[in-house]
């Protein structure tokens, strides 16, 4: 059954795992890739008996598998999570087209996805063109399929118009913050009141962006320390800013490396994390398109900054 928005935006408010999508001998390993939906499905710590949400995503690697490749991701991915979380399919929107028609089948899916994350458009934009023409998709989407969407800002000059798609069209939930605490309290305050949800996008360490006002954070690393993620949240949602800071503390090694030099190590930290880890219900892969396996000097940063987050598996 579909969630109705006010239902989708409730869901929202909490950690939105991220997932590495691994691979073998360049191929997804959908073996591997369903063991780490299981562990995250079967292993939630989140208060109030919330449900688990799943985004496969930029962390995941979509932007560099085959349209063909993506649907089969999601169809399987969807499928595993149906009647245990939520879903979010998240797409790159170009060419435009060719998004349409992924989001469209996807839709058609027999377990579809609850929401559709549009990832940064690459190429030139003006975003008043991007306004015009994203309101134009999620209207025929929206109006055919019932296709909701979350925004991923990446640029500080599209505010605006994440503001303005999450208050003029209903098929838009969402924004996710992919830029700076910054634009933090502008969106907050920008997006009406029931409109639509404000996510913090760039990890765990999300606390000042929740008391700015953000619902909920994604995570890459809580495929492999789960309670770490979960525990932030918990104690986002009761206004322990302080504890939320003492996990915060434990995560932010492993998140410096992930986010160095423009996010380098941002897939392949948390693949040498779940290998490092020896955890065997989690699966790391061989490395994936354009993110190959970090040098030894980094696998033994990687190394140390998981020490603290074993337990937390």
């Amino acid at each position: 059954m579909t969630l109705s928005n006010q239902a989708l935006l409730a869901a929202l408010d909490t950690v939105i795992s991220i997932p590495i999508v691994p691979f073998s001998g360049g191929a997804i390993d959908y073996t591997g890739h369903g063991k780490n939906i299981d562990y995250l499905l079967d292993n939630n710590h989140l208060d109030g008996d919330r449900s688990r949400v799943i985004s496969i995503a930029g962390t995941s690697l979509v932007h560099h598998i085959s349209i063909g490749d993506q649907l089969k991701l999601m169809e399987a991915t969807a499928s595993q999570v149906a009647g245990r979380g939520i879903f979010i399919s998240g797409v790159a929107p170009n060419p435009v087209a060719d998004a349409e028609g992924l989001i469209a089948a996807q839709c058609r899916l027999a377990a579809p996805p609850d929401a559709f994350l549009l990832m940064p458009l690459t190429g030139v934009a003006d975003p008043e063109g991007m306004y015009h023409d994203y309101m134009a998709l999620a209207e025929r989407l929206g109006g055919e399929h019932g296709a909701r969407f979350l925004y991923y800002l990446r640029q500080p000059n599209q505010a605006s118009i994440a503001v303005r798609l999450i208050n003029d069209s209903p098929h838009f939930v969402g924004v996710k913050i992919g830029t700076s605490p910054d634009d933090v309290k502008p969106i907050v305050e920008g997006v009406r009141d029931g409109a639509g949800i404000v996510i913090w996008g760039i990890g765990d360490r999300s606390t000042g962006p929740a008391e700015a006002g953000t619902k909920g954070h994604t995570s890459g690393i809580n495929v492999a320390f789960v309670r770490a993620s979960d525990e932030i949240n918990n104690a986002q949602r009761r206004g322990d800013w302080a504890a939320a800071r003492v996990i915060e503390g434990l995560v932010t090694p492993l998140e410096e490396v992930r986010f160095r030099d423009n996010r380098t190590y941002n897939y392949s930290a948390v693949v040498e994390a779940m290998h490092l880890s020896g955890f065997d219900d989690i699966e790391g892969g061989e490395g994936g398109p354009f993110n190959p396996r970090v040098p030894a000097a980094v696998a033994k940063e990687v190394e140390a900054a998981i020490q603290p987050l074993l337990e937390y598996h």
